[in-house]
């Protein structure tokens, strides 16, 4: 599909896209670049990269390139290449956010279309890479009216190739969704683990380790995805804090009934998740 590919961020998303795309031949070249050296340097290894730039400049004569750093690296790199890149060069990126991204990168990219792969783990870097973390995922595009609808296509097609089922939404929908579905969980992992004492821990079940397992995600990127979607995810967390607030005037009043139903409510929704 792309003669030439760039990766901007070699970690885990990034890493893994590049060995995706070499084992479906869907470009002939792809180049990696991160500030993070040695993470270039291991999806070189792996076979996930061709080769790796030394700069910004290699974007030039590439028809494809992939923004894979977290949210406020990706508004900052797309400044510095959008001079450098030629007209009819796709820019995709796979931010856990996504209006901040669209609305500084739609503008001054004319063939750029939002991605979110949901296909990431708590572990991070070069080292965990896997080319079929994106077989049976959801990957969720975001097209506004700038959208170049070729682009789109292409992009939806790049995407259903490397095993995804694509999904379209707007940027505002997206955050919105992911603020429950993602940003919240991670904040009550956060909050949860931390909330249990150091000499309780030898204790715990497998089912805490389930509910804990993405409070090891990787701080920089979940600071910055808080942050670039903190209102939405505000109104999230409040939405959460009504409900264990029910929960916990249930138990204080030793309400069977009203706990019972509590439960067996999370039981449906559960299930609704497949």
């Amino acid at each position: 599909m792309f003669k030439k590919a760039i990766i901007i961020g070699t970690g885990l998303i990034g890493g893994s896209l590049g060995l995706a795309m070499k084992k479906k031949k869907l470009a002939r070249t792809i180049v990696g670049f991160s500030r993070h050296l040695e993470n270039a340097r291991l999806a070189k290894k792996m076979g996930a990269i061709d080769c790796i730039g030394k700069n910004l400049g290699i974007v030039k004569d590439a028809d494809l390139i992939i923004l894979a750093t977290p949210v406020k690296s990706i508004i900052e790199i797309s400044s510095r290449i959008k001079d450098k890149i030629n007209k009819n060069c796709i820019v995709i990126d796979v931010g856990s956010t996504k209006q901040a991204i669209v609305a500084r990168l739609d503008p001054i990219i004319p063939n750029f279309v939002g991605c979110h792969p949901l296909a990431g783990s708590e572990k991070r870097g070069a080292s965990n890479l896997g080319n079929d973390i994106f077989k049976d995922s959801i990957c969720i595009l975001t097209p506004t009216p700038l959208t170049n609808l070729k682009t789109l296509n292409k992009i939806r097609v790049f995407w259903q190739k490397l095993g995804a089922k694509v999904v379209l939404v707007t940027p505002e929908k997206h955050d919105r969704a992911l603020a429950f579905t993602s940003h919240l969980p991670h904040a009550i992992a956060f909050a949860l683990i931390s909330s249990i004492p150091d000499n309780f821990l030898s204790l715990s079940s497998k089912g805490l380790k389930d509910v804990a397992r993405i409070s090891g995600s990787d701080s920089e990127l979940w600071v910055q995805i808080f942050l670039s979607n903190k209102q939405k995810l505000l109104t999230a967390i409040n939405t959460f804090q009504k409900k264990i607030s029910a929960l916990k005037l249930a138990l204080e009043n030793n309400n069977t009934k009203l706990l019972t139903g509590i439960i067996k409510k999370a039981n449906k929704q559960r299930e609704k998740l497949g």
